[in-house]
């Protein structure tokens, strides 16, 4: 990308109605634009963020055998009236809307009835299971509140996953799988240290399920973990029984607040058995389908980097999330030509600002943007064969030879 060609523009102070971190820094640094409470576009260098961490999530889910598949956002009330769930007084933040032909429309908060409707069409024997199936989906949920920037959107990215099963048995090995799936997922996105499985209440399905909460102190949940952090829980299931069942007291445990970035659940029957969702066991008896749902809040993560890594000069994105991975200034006339050339066929990984602006206007908006590298070749730097090379999180800045800059 070249900084001159595109339409971004950054910002020098936030937008006063935009308080969250994340929301302020994304929207100064040119990455999101505020359409109203809880809803964002995503501009050219946002999208390349959600695209990152939808790769690594992508792949990793991959490894399991998961199939990627795309869902309507629209949604027909019928089996969302079979579960229950259509009803504003059981699930209080759908967005519905009146066909001119009568009748009514939901927009999606997630996805459990429908894709169990959908896969009654293409599972029927204990041969066809089990069955993985994913997608990235736009979800609407009518938030009473929503003040904290991407963290908590009306509409927002969500990799949705869902698997379908013969037995519990075999339920409980791809939920392990996916435990580890997404321990490596916040790991590559650079929240892995900070990000703990966490026990929390598993609601009608189950006596547990497992979050996965990010420690954050402008972070809307509030966490329990002991010493060494080997157990995590959230308070809404910081009771007796549950310090019993994981062996640990009320008084080793330590509180702070976190944002939760994914949830896995063992539905069980839940959903297959009201929607007649059943396979043909070996025996030729007709047996319901064990389901397992797991969550990661695309758009919500990429906040959550944000307040995790951002410092008073902007944002800092780790290498596997970052738009790009250099931010590239030539200063000078010989400068500018050389970054020219080092520019040519590094298109997906520079950012050149090749506007003509001021070197301190173009390092300021290099320190904004986060990216994790930024390249200066100057005709100062020239007169030693070299460039200079700043890590954008450490700080950390140092001249490299012309012929080493050219092998990165």
């Amino acid at each position: 990308m070249r900084f001159s060609k595109t339409f971004i523009k950054t910002l020098r102070t936030a937008p006063k109605d935009e308080i969250a971190t994340n929301g302020a820094l994304l929207t100064r640094a040119g990455y999101i634009h505020k359409e109203m409470a809880g809803v964002y576009d995503y501009l050219p260098l946002g999208l390349r963020v959600i695209e990152n961490i939808k790769g690594v999530i992508r792949e990793e889910l991959n490894k399991l055998g998961c199939e990627e598949i795309q869902m309507s956002a629209l949604q027909n009330p019928e089996p969302w009236e079979k579960t229950g769930r259509f009803s504003d007084q059981e699930v209080d933040i759908w967005f519905k809307t009146e066909l001119a032909s009568g009748g009514k429309l939901g927009l999606a908060p997630t996805h459990e009835e429908p894709i169990t409707t959908m896969l009654k069409s293409y599972i029927s024997s204990y041969k066809d299971l089990p069955l993985y199936v994913y997608q990235f989906q736009t979800k609407f949920r009518n938030e009473l509140r929503a003040k904290s920037g991407i963290l908590r959107g009306r509409e927002f990215l969500m990799k949705d996953l869902y698997s379908f099963h013969t037995s519990e048995e075999d339920l409980d090995k791809f939920y392990a799988e996916v435990e580890q799936a997404y321990n490596r997922i916040f790991t590559r996105l650079g929240i892995g240290e900070d990000t703990f499985e966490t026990f929390a209440s598993g609601g009608i399905f189950s006596k547990y399920s497992h979050e996965f909460q990010t420690v954050l102190p402008v972070g809307e949940d509030t966490i329990y973990y002991n010493g060494d952090k080997s157990v995590v829980l959230n308070k809404e299931v910081l009771e007796d029984e549950t310090l019993a069942d994981l062996g640990v007291t009320r008084e080793e445990l330590t509180e702070t607040t976190a944002a939760e970035v994914g949830n896995i659940f063992k539905l069980k029957f839940k959903y297959s058995e009201p929607l007649g969702l059943k396979y043909i066991d070996e025996n030729n008896a007709q047996q319901n389908i064990y389901m397992g749902c797991y969550g990661i809040g695309v758009s919500r993560v990429m906040g959550v980097i944000v307040e995790r890594f951002a410092d008073d000069k902007g944002l800092v994105w780790p290498e596997e999330v970052a738009p790009y991975k250099y931010y590239l200034v030539g200063i000078g006339e010989e400068g500018r030509a050389v970054a020219e050339k080092f520019y040519q066929g590094r298109e997906d990984e520079v950012l050149f600002d090749d506007r003509n602006v001021r070197p301190g206007e173009k390092f300021a908006d290099a320190d904004l943007m986060g990216l994790p590298y930024r390249i200066v070749i100057s005709d100062k730097t020239l007169a030693e064969d070299a460039a200079e090379i700043t890590n954008r999180a450490t700080g950390e800045n140092k001249l490299i030879n012309l012929s080493e800059l050219n092998n990165l």
